[in-house]
């Protein structure tokens, strides 16, 4: 069995939103903002929220060189959670991000958030996302999904009734 610290585990960030993901939380996102779909993937995440009735800019670009839309609403690659959020802080502008909760414990999370004055916000799902994964742009053969790890949607400036809330 692979392992991480093994030479047979390859780490891939390529891991897409399924379209459930955006629909639960439909509810808590602005109809009236222009979202950007910061990390492209395969496409389909910003081609999920446009079906869903958001006005969605989803381009490949590079999201450190460009700064659209009025709300960022995106799965970002989890290896460059610190450098994507301090980026977050620099744009200044209200995020929806999907993350592993466990990001909330490191040091780079506490000093980007710990002091801000708009205080962080958490959606948590009724149950894990199943991301779909690939390697090489392509979905691999027999893939089963089953993450095996918990995520929620981290929220930064987005005025949510709660600071906390569950998903039914």
């Amino acid at each position: 069995m692979a392992g991480f610290g093994s030479k047979t585990f390859t780490n891939h960030d390529d891991y897409m939103t399924p379209k459930s993901a955006w629909s639960a939380i439909e509810h808590l996102i602005p109809k009236d903002k222009i979202i950007w779909e910061a990390f492209y993937g395969n496409g389909d995440s910003g081609k999920y929220l446009t079906e869903l009735g958001f006005e969605t800019i989803h381009e490949e670009v590079d999201f450190f060189e460009n700064d659209l839309g009025e709300i960022i609403v995106s799965n970002p690659p989890f290896s460059m959670c610190p450098a994507i959020l301090e980026r977050m802080v620099e744009l200044n502008k209200p995020f929806i991000l999907i993350m592993p909760s466990s990001k909330i414990n490191t040091q780079y999370f506490r000093k980007l958030f710990a002091k801000q004055e708009d205080p962080i916000q958490i959606i948590i799902p009724r149950k894990r996302i199943q991301f779909i994964k690939l390697v090489d742009g392509k979905i691999p053969e027999n893939y089963k999904s089953c993450c095996n790890f918990d995520c929620m949607y981290f929220c930064w400036k987005m005025n949510l009734p709660r600071d906390i809330i569950w998903l039914e």
